[in-house]
């Protein structure tokens, strides 16, 4: 992906959960208000960063009103030279906060230890650099998914995303070794995600609510990590206290 690189964003996010009868009579309305942005339809790999007792993530599900989490990014499945982004991404009191930098794959743990020195943005890589020391967090998850991105015509910050094939798998968790994963969810209903810096436009509202479409509080990590790393933890957890017994 080679438009330029923005590190820093603010923004509300909502998301919705459509179906594919949502989804096609939503595209239609939206067409003469939006474009595709330019990247268009994409894959995109995040591996999630964490504690040993799954911290950040445990926060976030209790909804407070400060959270945050890191990740490293890739468009599609980056070979060894390619650029990733590494994200720390803060939501306070409804509104998300972005920041990050990018790396290569090979240079990601360093950044993380603070031993990389800043070709880009000092201040961010510090600041990436400090929540490693004070978490101490370690690769947990892979999570990916298919987008399908828009920008509104009118303001470019609106933009309208559609995730679909959301899938995980927590080993070989490096970005370079492909997008494989199981599913997150069990059915195929479709994310989307209207990120704007303000007020919604009041086209988007109008068919929001002539399609009877509401937001819904949804994480892929959130839901990854309570449906199945949860899961399998308490599973492992009763066979030790059974072999032990």
């Amino acid at each position: 992906m080679s438009a330029q690189v923005q590190t820093n964003f603010k923004r509300y996010e909502k998301k919705f959960f459509l179906s594919n009868e949502q989804y096609r009579l939503f595209n239609e309305k939206i067409k003469p208000f939006v474009t595709p942005d330019e990247y268009g339809e994409y894959t995109i790999c995040n591996i999630y960063y964490d504690t040993d007792d799954f911290r950040l993530i445990r926060a976030s599900i209790e909804k407070p009103v400060y959270k945050e989490k890191l990740r490293v990014r890739s468009y599609g499945v980056p070979k060894e030279n390619d650029r990733v982004f590494v994200e720390l991404k803060k939501k306070y009191d409804g509104v998300v906060y972005k920041r990050r930098v990018t790396t290569s794959p090979s240079l990601v743990e360093p950044l993380l230890k603070g031993i990389r020195k800043a070709d880009e943005n000092e201040q961010i890589v510090n600041e990436i650099a400090y929540f490693q020391r004070f978490y101490n967090v370690s690769p947990k998850v892979f999570i990916g998914y298919d987008r399908k991105a828009f920008k509104g015509k009118e303001n470019e910050e609106l933009r309208i995303t559609f995730d679909s094939n959301m899938r995980f798998r927590l080993d070989d968790l490096k970005l370079t070794s492909g997008d494989y994963g199981e599913p997150i969810i069990s059915d195929n209903k479709i994310l989307m995600e209207i990120k704007i810096p303000g007020a919604c436009p009041l086209w988007l509202s109008h068919i929001l609510n002539e399609l009877k479409i509401n937001s819904v509080s949804f994480s892929k990590y959130g839901t990854c990590y309570r449906e199945h790393i949860l899961k399998n933890n308490k599973k492992l957890f009763t066979k030790e206290m059974l072999l032990s017994a």
